[in-house]
């Protein structure tokens, strides 16, 4: 659960991403670059499961990887996901990885200056 301040950042932050973007592939495209962004939703990851035994050391503290276990299980299914994602469930790496893919294929030559939400429809 994230805090007033703390999501005011993460909307200015994804804002920032999403013009940045748009302005890379307005001036660069006349040399054929195309810029794109992805944005991911909630994608089964040790980011987004309970507290592992791992963590990584910032600094000199050891900082643990993943979710506190109380928010891990309301992302486990049940009321809170229902609401969030229309796909009622996470999505998986190679979900994720098939954006990526998309938009880095020739299929998507003609894209450019795009966000792609993979997000299982969260947010809509």
């Amino acid at each position: 659960v994230r805090s007033r301040r703390q999501r005011q950042m993460c909307i200015r932050d994804r804002a920032g991403i999403v013009g940045l973007t748009k302005t890379v592939a307005r001036e660069w495209g006349a040399f054929g670059i195309r810029a794109n962004a992805i944005a991911f939703g909630m994608i089964d990851t040790r980011m987004t499961q309970s507290f592992a035994n791992e963590a990584i050391t910032v600094g000199a503290k050891d900082v643990p990887q993943g979710l506190p276990p109380e928010v891990a299980k309301m992302w486990e299914g049940g009321p809170l996901l229902k609401a969030m994602v229309p796909l009622n469930r996470k999505g998986s790496p190679d979900e994720a990885a098939g954006g990526i893919l998309f938009l880095a294929s020739p299929l998507a030559s003609y894209v450019t200056g795009h966000t792609l939400e993979v997000t299982g429809g969260m947010g809509i």
